[in-house]
């Protein structure tokens, strides 16, 4: 099976992968952002090249579509020449605002560039899968606690220093926490954890490491000279160090466990909220904001603005982008959750560009109800889907926006690989044999409590939607009413002329 029909595989720029609708690639800058005039003129790159559709995935990737074997190899030459170096090797991602958030703990960058460094040094780039990824987080306005990787690095105040809470497995909710300790040693751990899932071989992840195998990293928490990176024993897959200190496993052990402590057992890909409970004189952080609106910055400010279900047409982000630039901005940088940051703008110029991305068809409003809904590509762009995913998604934002409140999260998914969300939603429509399935409070790969025609799906979720109306208390959220109503009532609502 060759690069160009890979499935599970990253699509990196130098080896795309075969959608419905062409070769996809994605790319992340090397420098974390980009210049308007770069941006524009990967736009008219795609245009070119591509079927004019341009992406921002859930982890912040762009993306371009509808490319062809010999038009892949001519964008990869058009990147080069806009100057823009991309990321290869394991993943290790930071925030769209690391280094110019006055509200970080910690600036990442230096840490996340020396896990980079420590794993080309051990050789891991060959030996992990293609999703394996590391995330280091400084904190600050916008978090990244919904994204999930194998390794979390995540910078917390304790007493009057700053320690890096090591975390595997999930997102910040659900990762397995394991220490709180200096970069140095944060790196290592990570590294090792790394080592652990490489000798499982290139499909494994942190969340196939045994409990021992978890233990003996948690132990490893003393500072260790940077030369020295834990080794892994070829029995046990344990980590060598005479430095070991005491398993973190109690809650009782105040000095390391930082944040809400859970049975974290059971990894799940479920999207995470912070608790707002600290432990071990870790300071609590302001809530969590969403990607969209105006954020202070260290110079100048920010505006985020999603593009709907992470897809938007190249000329609409050229003209956006256009826009952006005469009105002062300096640098572009794409965000999780589906989002871009125009970076540079002073606060007088941050209403005019909001209003322009409005009229192109963006998203402005973290209210706005397509922030409710995950929907991937669909038919026909992706070969596996069976629904027109955002056709339908469409329909219902349009027609819904009342019941899609904060407690609700409505997944449409063109298969039951559930890509676009991998977690539980509260309700999925999926892409079947048997047309659009619903399947209630749970994924996208399980069995759907009933079905109607694909064409018809929108209608369907009209008729749950209608039951929410009747039957909510006052005060009542969506997502309480929908559990009052239970499955059966909730998919006899859907099938319902």
């Amino acid at each position: 099976m060759n690069a160009f029909s890979r499935r599970g595989a990253c699509p990196a720029l130098s080896k795309p992968m075969q959608t419905g609708d062409g070769l996809l690639v994605r790319l992340n800058p090397v420098a974390g952002g980009l210049s308007p005039k770069s941006l524009i003129g990967l736009g008219e790159s795609a245009l070119r090249h591509g079927n004019g559709i341009m992406e921002v995935t859930a982890r912040g990737s762009l993306q371009i579509r509808g490319l062809t074997p010999e038009s892949a190899r001519r964008l990869a030459g058009e990147v080069d020449a806009l100057g823009i170096a991309v990321r290869t090797g394991v993943p290790v991602e930071i925030g769209p605002l690391a280094g110019i958030d006055p509200q970080e703990v910690a600036d990442p960058r230096p840490l996340a560039e020396s896990v980079r460094a420590a794993v080309d040094q051990a050789g891991l780039a060959q030996r992990l899968g293609p999703k394996v990824s590391v995330i280091v987080e400084g904190g600050g306005q916008l978090a990244m606690d919904a994204v999930t990787a194998d390794v979390r690095l995540k910078a917390v105040r304790a007493e009057n220093e700053v320690l890096w809470r090591v975390s595997v497995a999930g997102d910040d909710r659900r990762a397995k926490r394991l220490a709180a300790v200096d970069g140095d040693a944060a790196r290592d751990i990570a590294v090792a954890a790394l080592r652990m899932v490489a000798e499982k071989g290139r499909a494994a992840h942190t969340r196939d490491l045994s409990e021992r195998q978890l233990n003996s990293l948690a132990s490893w928490y003393s500072v260790t000279p940077p030369s020295v990176l834990p080794d892994i024993s070829p029995a046990r897959g344990e980590i060598g160090s005479s430095a070991a200190g005491a398993p973190l496993s109690t809650e009782n052990d105040a000095t390391f466990v930082i944040g809400e402590t859970t049975d974290d057992k059971a990894i799940s890909p479920l999207a995470g909220e912070m608790s707002g409970r600290t432990e071990g004189g870790a300071k609590e952080r302001p809530p969590i904001r969403d990607p969209i609106g105006m954020f202070d910055l260290t110079a100048g400010h920010a505006l985020g603005i999603g593009l709907p279900y992470g897809s938007m047409p190249a000329q609409k982000l050229i003209e956006l982008t256009q826009r952006a630039l005469a009105l002062g901005a300096t640098e572009i940088r794409l965000a999780p959750g589906r989002a871009i940051f125009f970076l540079g703008l002073s606060p007088a110029a941050c209403p005019p560009l909001q209003h322009t991305a409005t009229t192109l068809g963006f998203v402005t409003n973290p209210t706005d109800p397509r922030t409710r809904i995950a929907a991937c590509p669909g038919t026909p762009a992706c070969a596996s889907g069976q629904i027109a995913t955002r056709d339908i998604a469409e329909t219902i934002a349009v027609e819904n926006a009342d019941i899609l409140d904060a407690s609700l999260t409505l997944h449409i998914s063109g298969c039951a690989k559930g890509c676009a969300h991998p977690g539980k939603a509260s309700l999925t429509l999926v892409g079947g044999e048997n047309g659009a399935g619903l399947v209630v409070d749970a994924t996208a790969k399980a069995l759907p409590a009933g079905y109607r025609p694909g064409y018809d799906a929108a209608r369907g979720v009209s008729g749950v939607a209608a039951a929410i109306r009747k039957e909510r208390l006052r005060g009542e959220t969506a997502a309480a009413c929908l559990a009052r109503l239970g499955a059966a009532g909730i998919a006899e609502a859907y099938r319902q002329e």
